[in-house]
This record gives structure tokens, C-alpha cells and sequence, in this order.
């Protein structure tokens, strides 16, 4: 894994692009490469490129970066890993194409000068790729078609500036730091900011499955080439003509096939590599099915609170490792080490991602990196395709049996029963979401807005000033961004998905809409950012195989009524797991990845909170009313209501503030 950046220019751009401003972009991303660093800068002066290493496969100095074709026309920059590049060479190589080195990335440069651009469709893999064809005189950034890569850019008086971090293009003299209002306003939605918006003025990142070119005459070009999509032509039975017995039977053979083929794919490496190990069964399939496929232990590691044992799944952890015999790590965290983590937090995020799994993430990521491993495989995606969820049962439950009667019923009555519950809730202070969905049902709105839905429209206008909002914003003006992006209702950002879904699979079931949603929003831009940026603030690299697009597009497939079978939680993948790990592990109820910041709250952090964001400088652009967030602080402090989630939401956004807005960027 590596990190990347660069700049391309338009023709008649007097700028110099020199060797050291792509040297200082680049170095602020030490941390994703600490092995080696290259820039390159064409002749013409048109395109620098720049690269951190940290050396996975071939770990010769062939392997180095920027990297160009035999005669130098072709140049590129790569973060990332092709798994199946072995197989590419092999065609490429018949087809008298010649290697210098054993790395993925010199067949990407092969497989472009072979097929073009459509290369990128016989990639298996996590990627983030810019390639400078000299030839053509353009610039093609590409991101991988599930997003587990990040790839941010901005264009900035005739030049394209783009790398796998925000802090890298902060670098450039031409790119200046403000916040973007409507990647705010989402945020407080979604708890991080739907791509292409990022929470600075002007900065993108590439959306997953895209690809960008951009021409020396000033043309430009973002395409699509890889949805998350349903497509019967991805599994070998007709769902609408089979029974679900025979659905089913399908669905678990392919698991059992394609799971372990994308778990042997990740174990490509010339460095260690294991496994982060919570003892549910996600990570318990990881560890199983690596252990058959290694001929020593496999390296396990996990993370717990100290004196919050409600926190911890230590003991299934360890009955998974002493079960399969691995050479297990483990290692106990405290609040004073989550509050001093904060500012290393912030400033490796870039923009805000309000999840407290950061916080063990970083503890046990940097426990990987002190045992001497580089590379682990973890267990993001394995819930959003197979209904993981007891919150994604509770909402197809509510759809069937209340959404879909009472949306029969006139709009008339439909908001009187909006009134009624916003009535119950703010009287209480509990029942926030079902207050929302039936405001959204009184308007005709979708039921589903996300798995991590923070502040809920009807109490976000209590919150936020709008005047603060009306400011004139970059993103307005941009193609990047669809127009339903741009409206202040978080709930356009939704529409714009389900439309798309509606159009390309007009009779697809709710579990499908519910996993689809979360392919745009919260997995790609929340779930794999907190584990790219996370993992390799510690310079170790983090592989999904849950995420294999292979399987993606098979599940895709397997209608609710199997996914769901008897009420089941993630009925398939729990069968396909029997005979491979404990039944205990299987059968165990849910216990998420998560941290005790609600108790925190109620002590000194809490306090450290108030202080935060009360005498943060950020007050004074007047994005919110204040006395509603000290209302909120002393409600949870009190014990009265968990407001937690909603004060981490704010405390991250106001630490974001202060280090990138208001301060020096500083590690």
C-alpha cells in the first residue's frame, strides 16, 4: 500500500510544476509509505507525479514508483493491490509485452498500453491509479469499483492536483482551506461526506467506480465503469422461479467458494501478514479459512477497554485463536488513551469521520505494526451484504408491516401522524428516528437514509442556522457534483441512489435498496475510509475479502426472504460458515465494534467536550445554535438521554475545525 499524488496542468499554464512541491505533497504522507519515495516530472513539464512506497510485493528497488512502459511515454502512480496481476502478465507477456520486475503495477502500465483505459475491468483488486499517457497528453485517475481506496482531487487555475490524502494537496500554493456547507450539512447526516464532496471548499474525491481524464485543453470526463448493482446474470438461478430452499442451497455454495478464493487472493504478500480478530464471525471465517491455507500460525489480533468488559469479545477472540492455534496479540486500551489519540485522529483523517471504532482501530493497528506484520485481513462488507443487522431486520419489518399500509393512507392523515410523534419525542427526548421516518412518510420519502444516520433532518433545522448555510459554495459550480447534492435536505442525496437503483432494477426488494444505499454512502465513504486512513497512519495495509467484487455481485442477488430466512440475521453466511468454525461463534448474538464514549461522557471527557466545543474558534462561523448543543451535552451528562453519538459527531467536526481551518496542519 502507498500513497500517491501529482499535479497535471492545462496548456498555456506559465506555473512550474518542481521537484519540491511534489516532494513536500508527498512527504506528508510518510506515513502511508515508509520504504521508499520517488517524483518524476515529464519533460514537457505537463504532469509531476509522486509516491510513497511501503513495499508489499517485490520488495526490490524495481518495485519503485513513479514507474514508466519501455520507452517512457507511459507513467504511473499506484496505490493499491491487483491480485490477479499474475495472471494479467501472463496474457501480457504472450502478447510480447516485456517486465523489468515482479509488481502489480508494471502490469497496469502493460495492460493499458494493451487495452486502454477498459484495462481497469480485468483488475481484481483495492486501487487508487494515476497514469500520465504523454502520447495523448492526459491524465486518468481511477478509483477501485467498491471505494476501498481513496483518491481526492481539485482543480485549481488550470491545473488538477489530486492524491490519496487531502493533506497532500493542501501542500499546493494554490489550494486554499475553508469549509464546504454542504458537505457539512450532509456530514451532520451521515457522519461523514457523501463523495465526490469533502468538507473543504473546492477538494473532491473521486466517487467508487469511477474514472476521471483530463485533457491538456482544459476537457474533462468522469465516468462510471462498476456499480454495486443487481444483475441476474450474476448467479446461476432464476431467483423469481426457484424456491427458496433452492436459492439458498446456491447462495451457500458460492459463499463457500468465493470467500475462500477472495481470502487466498489477499494473502499475496512477500511481508507477514494476519488478521484482526473479534471473535464474531466474520473475523473468525477470516482466521479459519486462512489456516488452511498456511503452513504456520496465523497472526490474530484484538483490542478490548480497559474496565469496560461490555465492550469486549476477548473471550471469543481467544477461543477462536486457541482453537485454530494462532499466534495471537492482544491489547487493552483506557479513556486518557483515547483522549490524548484525538489530535493524531484528526489530523490523519483529513475530513471528519465521526466513528469511534477509530479509536481501537488505531490501538490495534499499531499493535499489528509493533509484532513486525504489514498486511491484515479484515471484515468490513460481510453485514451490509448479508443482513447483518438487527437494525436492517427492524427496518424491513417496519416497512412491510406499517410503511407500505400507512403510505396508502392521504397525505392529510399521513401528517398528523408526523405531528404526533414529533410531539411524543420532543416531549421525551427519545424517538428521534421514528419521529423522522414519519415525517418522511408524510412527505413521500424513502424509509432507509442509512445504517449510521446521526441527526435527523426535523432536529437538524433546531441545530443548524440556515443563514450560515446560504454562503456561496464551490461545489455549486461544479460538474463533479449531482445536482441533487447540492439542496440542503440530506434526503436528495438518498433520492439520487434509489432513483438510480429504481431505473436499473425497478423490482428489487427492500434489503436490496437497504445494501445498495450503503454501497454508496456509509461503507465506501465511512467503513473502508476509517480503515484506510487508520491502518495506514500506522503504515500497515488492511485487505477486505468480504468486498471481493465478485462476491459483491453475486449477493447482490439473493433476495431478502433468503438473506432474512426465519428472522435470521445473515442466515446464509451463517450457514455457510457451520463445519468451518464454532457453532457458538455462529449463533452468538451481534456484538458490534465499538467504544465506551457514552460512559466517557458522563465523566472528565465529557467536560473536555464542553470545553471543546464551546471555546473552539469554530462558534464563530455560526453553523449552530449553541443552546441547543449545550441542551444536548447536559442531557447525556445528567444520564437522562444517550446523546453520544450526536456530541462525537460535533466534537469531531470542531477538531477538525480547529487543526485544518483555523491552525497549521501539523502530525
Amino acid at each position: 500500500m502507498c500513497g500517491i499524488c501529482g499535479v497535471f496542468k492545462r496548456d498555456g499554464q506559465e506555473f512550474e510544476i518542481s521537484a519540491e512541491l511534489l516532494i513536500r505533497m508527498r512527504d506528508t504522507m510518510a506515513h502511508r509509505g515508509p520504504d521508499a519515495a520517488g517524483h518524476w516530472i515529464s519533460p514537457d513539464g505537463i504532469c509531476g507525479l509522486a509516491h510513497r512506497r511501503l513495499s508489499i510485493i517485490d520488495l526490490s528497488d524495481a518495485g519503485r514508483q513513479p514507474m514508466c512502459n519501455e520507452d517512457g511515454t507511459v507513467w504511473i502512480s499506484f496505490n493499491g493491490e491487483i491480485y490477479n496481476h499474475a495472471g494479467i502478465r501472463g496474457e501480457l507477456e504472450a502478447a510480447g509485452h516485456r517486465y523489468t520486475s515482479r509488481t502489480d503495477t508494471e502490469t497496469i502500465i502493460h495492460a493499458y498500453e494493451q487495452w486502454g483505459i477498459e484495462a481497469i475491468n480485468r483488475f481484481e483488486g483495492m486501487f487508487a491509479i494515476a497514469i500520465y499517457d504523454s502520447r495523448s497528453r492526459e491524465l486518468w485517475l481511477v478509483r477501485d469499483r467498491i471505494g476501498v481506496k481513496p483518491l481526492y482531487f481539485t482543480l485549481q487555475k488550470g491545473q488538477v492536483i489530486f492524491g490519496s490524502e487531502i493533506k497532500a494537496l493542501l501542500e499546493h500554493p494554490f489550494v486554499s482551506r475553508d469549509v464546504e456547507p454542504l458537505a457539512l450539512y450532509h456530514y451532520l447526516t451521515f457522519i461523514t461526506t457523501p463523495a465526490p464532496l469533502t468538507m473543504f471548499a473546492g477538494i473532491f474525491k473521486l466517487p467508487a467506480g469511477h474514472y476521471l481524464r483530463f485533457s491538456t485543453d482544459g476537457r474533462r470526463e468522469m465516468r462510471q465503469y462498476w456499480d454495486a448493482l443487481p444483475n441476474p446474470a450474476n448467479f446461476p438461478i432464476d431467483v423469481t422461479k426457484s424456491s427458496n430452499a433452492e436459492i439458498e442451497e446456491c447462495a451457500v455454495g458460492l459463499v463457500r467458494r468465493l470467500l475462500p478464493e477472495a481470502i487466498s487472493k489477499r494473502m499475496m504478500s512477500d511481508v507477514p501478514f494476519g488478521v484482526f480478530l473479534s471473535g464474531g464471525i466474520d473475523s473468525s471465517l477470516n482466521v479459519a479459512l486462512m489456516d488452511q491455507l498456511m503452513d504456520r500460525p496465523v497472526g490474530t489480533f484484538t483490542v478490548g477497554f480497559k474496565g469496560q468488559e461490555s465492550y469486549n469479545e476477548m473471550p471469543f477472540a481467544r477461543q477462536i485463536a486457541d482453537r485454530f492455534k494462532t499466534d495471537h496479540h492482544e491489547i487493552l486500551i483506557t479513556e486518557s488513551d483515547l483522549v490524548d489519540y484525538l489530535p493524531q485522529l484528526v489530523h490523519h483523517q483529513d475530513e471528519p469521520i465521526a466513528d469511534w471504532v477509530c479509536v481501537p482501530l488505531y490501538f490495534v493497528s499499531k499493535l499489528v505494526r509493533d509484532s513486525g506484520t504489514i498486511v491484515v485481513q479484515v471484515g468490513e462488507g460481510s453485514d451490509e451484504q448479508f443482513c447483518g443487522y438487527e437494525q436492517y431486520k427492524n427496518y424491513r419489518n417496519f416497512y412491510h408491516r406499517l410503511w407500505e399500509p400507512m403510505s396508502a393512507l392521504p397525505r392529510r392523515d399521513r401528517r398528523v401522524l408526523w405531528r404526533a410523534a414529533r410531539a411524543i419525542s420532543q416531549f421525551s427526548g427519545r424517538g428521534m428516528a421514528k419521529a423522522d421516518a414519519m415525517r418522511r412518510l408524510a412527505e413521500g420519502q424513502e424509509l432507509f437514509l442509512g445504517g449510521a444516520i446521526c441527526w435527523w433532518d426535523w432536529v437538524k433545522e433546531r441545530l443548524v442556522k440556515q443563514t450560515a448555510f446560504a454562503l456561496t459554495s464551490p461545489a455549486f459550480e461544479s460538474t463533479f457534483v449531482p445536482e441533487e447534492f447540492k439542496h440542503y435536505d440530506s434526503h436528495c442525496v438518498v433520492k439520487y441512489y434509489m432513483d438510480r437503483l429504481r431505473e436499473a432494477a425497478p423490482k428489487a426488494d427492500f434489503l436490496t435498496k437497504v445494501s445498495y444505499l450503503e454501497f454508496k454512502i456509509r461503507l465506501v465513504e465511512l467503513l473502508l475510509m476509517r480503515v484506510d486512513k487508520v491502518t495506514m497512519s500506522t503504515s500497515i495495509e488492511a485487505r477486505v475479502p468480504f468486498l471481493d467484487h465478485k462476491l459483491v455481485e453475486m449477493t447482490m442477488n439473493i433476495p431478502e426472504r433468503v438473506k432474512l430466512a426465519g428472522g435470521v440475521t445473515k442466515s446464509v453466511l451463517k450457514k455457510a460458515a457451520r463445519g468451518i468454525i464454532p457453532d457458538n461463534i455462529i449463533n452468538r448474538r451481534k456484538q458490534g465494534f465499538g467504544a465506551p464514549v457514552s460512559e466517557y461522557l458522563r465523566g472528565s471527557f465529557g467536560e473536555y467536550a464542553r470545553k471543546i466545543l464551546f471555546e473552539s474558534p469554530m462558534r464563530r462561523r455560526e453553523f449552530f445554535d449553541y443552546g441547543v448543543v449545550e441542551r444536548l451535552l447536559n442531557s447525556h451528562i445528567s444520564g437522562k438521554v444517550d446523546h453520544a453519538f450526536q456530541i462525537w459527531n460535533l466534537l469531531n467536526l470542531t477538531l477538525w475545525y480547529e487543526h485544518w481551518i483555523e491552525g497549521e496542519s501539523r502530525a
